[in-house]
């Protein structure tokens, strides 16, 4: 076992999409026209997108925002991500999920990679979304301050 945290991509139109929309993947694995995997480094955080349609629309719209861990530490199983993650968000409903991906494209906005974001702030936009609440904006001061208490952490 790596500790490597794998997440298997896959594009089939019109019925299923499972993408990445941030994260720094260390090695990326072709497996079929419609299918690739993708290895994140322990610590690393991403974001994950499911969806899925059947013959009536949509089925599946989801988003979860993960950490790769160590082999032995908490994880939560997640379809598609071996052997799963630390949550950071996790939801579903199309509504909410483009409210995730307006979160994500406001950190953007700043010149700031979402996966060096803090991480409570995907916590809280987990929980500000989920109660239909508008999610306070991510600020390069609240970065500047995550950015300090990561380094007085080592």
């Amino acid at each position: 076992m790596t500790g490597r945290t794998r997440v298997e991509l896959m594009h089939i139109e019109g019925r299923i999409e499972r993408w990445i929309r941030f994260g720094r993947p260390v090695e990326e694995e072709i497996l079929d026209a419609r299918r690739r995997a993708i290895w994140f480094a322990p610590g690393t955080i991403f974001a994950f997108v499911r969806w899925a349609a059947n013959d009536y629309g949509t089925a599946v719209s989801r988003i979860d925002i993960l950490r790769a861990v160590l082999p032995g530490k908490p994880i939560t199983t997640i379809p598609g991500v071996t052997p799963g993650g630390e949550v950071l968000l996790r939801l579903s409903d199309w509504r909410r999920v483009e409210r995730v991906l307006q979160a994500i494209d406001q950190v953007e906005a700043l010149g700031i990679h979402p996966a060096d974001a803090c991480p409570d702030h995907w916590q809280h936009v987990q929980n500000r979304v989920a109660v239909g609440e508008q999610p306070r904006p991510y600020t390069p001061g609240r970065h500047g301050a995550w950015l300090l208490r990561t380094r007085n952490d080592r």
